[in-house]
């Protein structure tokens, strides 16, 4: 399982620009569920999704998933 608190930096980021767990899973390609489920703590992101949320969000993939 992931720390705790990458599902709440993931929620936080998204709720600073304004976005639904739909929007942000249509701008990084994954479902909203996938989003959802990032959030709560119950899945983690494959690599490639954790960089494109990182890109997204203009940050490393350090400091958000470590």
């Amino acid at each position: 399982m992931m720390n705790n608190k990458i599902g709440e930096k993931i929620m936080k980021l998204r709720l600073k620009m304004n976005l639904s767990q739909r929007q942000l899973a249509e701008r990084v390609g994954v479902s909203a569920s996938a989003i959802a489920m990032y959030e709560a703590n119950e899945r983690v992101p494959r690599d490639e999704v954790k960089v494109r949320l990182a890109h997204f969000f203009d940050t490393t993939v350090q400091s958000l998933f470590f």
